[in-house]
């Protein structure tokens, strides 16, 4: 079988994103954009990969990690001598060689392995990815002769005005034979209006040694969007979450409001979810069949239980089991895991907590670093007071509990099984099972006192 390599172009500045984070490292749907083309191009079954890295070259190596080798490019001469730099890493090598765009987030796996065959099966040295656009402004265009083979590819700074209206456009996307890629490199010239090295170049040099040259068109022009400023990226957004909407819908999840839902690449979504206007699915995260989500929720890699509801919420880092009823306006901190048919409602605040099944925890409270059993409840306004300055302390509340509202349970504490807190109580010390704790002084009352106050306020 035929060896396949990939070159990734992400020397670039970006100067026009203005920003200080590095082209290639802005988020598109909440991964960097060189993220979604480095796992494409994986998936098409790459056998090497390099990455050529110059301005933010220690950011970008760092995020890639051994995804990639990398070649850095210290000077911005253009993209055939971006491509010169993988030299001493491929040259020689029989196989295919894709060369890509690190700002091109959109390509699809599909795309790439369409690409791929089209080129080994064509004997071409090199095959160019194509689409029509109905204005190509800014963009090579593809010129063929007379019998609609490609001739070359010229930049639109360089293109006559006859050229201008071909509205075939490079993409920036190629396959190489890659021992004819690196020998027509050799041959490349800055003799144009930019003064760079073009890799479009090497199509002409590649014509002028009588080798076959190919053009792969799509037709989604959408696909080939490459990202150069703020603009670019708002819309390669738009359009990756439009996909992944329309996929999640056509597996039986119903959106209701698709523009604006946003779910993340990884997310995964069972049949027959309810998805409500304003929600945000990030990360790793899971929702199983029936689960309602929103409106206006944000979940980050949880697990969220069949049937469970959660109503204008912030979840992230835990699991939440079946038939959970959350919010409206709950936080679901790291870390926490919360068993089946709980309640948690308004205002409420679980961290690093575990919650045992059918337990209640109705509003305005704090459960954080906390073990609570099955079928408690804990009244309004209850804290679990875990952190003494320095270090932070369980709270245990047995199965079947019930703790008064304005409870502060001061950790380490054990509420034991069947007990009872009175409300309004601060407990320091562990609390029976069956017990009734009180812990607050006897309400004292001064007849008079008040009318005394006013007179001493008028005097």
């Amino acid at each position: 079988m035929t060896k396949r390599y990939a070159i990734v172009l992400a020397a670039g500045q970006g100067t026009r994103m203005k920003s200080k984070l590095y082209k290639v490292l802005h988020p598109v749907m909440g991964h960097p954009m060189i993220e979604h083309v480095i796992r494409a191009v994986k998936s098409a079954g790459i056998d090497e990969i390099v990455t050529i890295v110059g301005h933010g070259a220690k950011e970008v190596k760092t995020f890639i990690g051994e995804e990639s080798q990398f070649a850095l490019q210290e000077e911005q001469l253009g993209t055939g001598h971006a491509v010169i730099q993988a030299e001493k890493l491929l040259k020689g090598k029989q196989g295919t060689t894709l060369v890509v765009c690190g700002d091109t987030p959109l390509l699809q796996q599909q795309t790439f392995q369409e690409l791929f065959e089209y080129h080994e099966t064509s004997n071409a040295k090199a095959t160019i990815l194509t689409t029509k656009m109905p204005d190509p402004t800014g963009y090579g265009r593809v010129v063929r002769n007379k019998s609609n083979h490609v001739e070359r590819i010229v930049e639109h700074k360089d293109a006559t005005e006859e050229e201008k209206k071909i509205t075939e456009i490079n993409t920036g996307t190629f396959c190489f034979d890659n021992e004819a890629l690196f020998d027509a490199l050799t041959g490349l010239s800055n003799d144009n209006a930019q003064g760079e090295y073009y890799l479009t170049d090497v199509i002409e040099i590649m014509k002028q040694k009588g080798q076959e040259v190919g053009a792969h068109l799509i037709a989604d022009v959408d696909e080939t969007l490459g990202i150069n400023d703020r603009v670019a990226l708002a819309q390669a957004e738009k359009i990756m979450k439009k996909r992944i909407n329309v996929n999640h819908m056509k597996n039986g999840v119903t959106i209701i409001d698709p523009d604006n839902t946003y779910i993340h690449p990884e997310v995964e979504i069972e049949p027959d979810v309810t998805i409500y206007p304003g929600t945000i699915l990030k990360g790793k995260s899971v929702i199983k069949s029936d689960a309602q989500i929103g409106p206006n929720s944000e979940i980050t890699n949880c697990e969220i239980g069949e049937g469970t509801v959660v109503k204008q919420s912030v979840a992230a880092d835990s699991r939440i089991g079946a038939r959970v009823n959350i919010g409206p306006f709950a936080h679901i901190r790291p870390q926490s895991d919360i068993g089946d048919h709980v309640k948690i409602g308004n205002f409420m605040e679980i961290k690093k907590a575990k919650l045992g099944d059918h337990s209640k925890f109705s509003h305005l409270s704090y459960i954080g670093d906390a073990h609570v059993g099955s079928n408690v409840n804990i009244g309004c306004g209850t804290i679990t007071v875990n952190y003494d300055g320095k270090n932070k302390y369980l709270t245990t509340i047995e199965d079947d509990a019930f703790i008064g509202c304005n409870s502060n349970l001061v950790a380490p504490v054990t509420v034991g099984k069947g007990s009872y807190v009175a409300a309004g109580s601060t407990i320091t010390k562990d609390v029976p099972a069956d017990a009734l704790s009180i812990a607050r002084t006897r309400q004292s009352n001064k007849e008079g006192y008040a009318t005394k106050l006013k007179n001493r306020k008028k005097d």
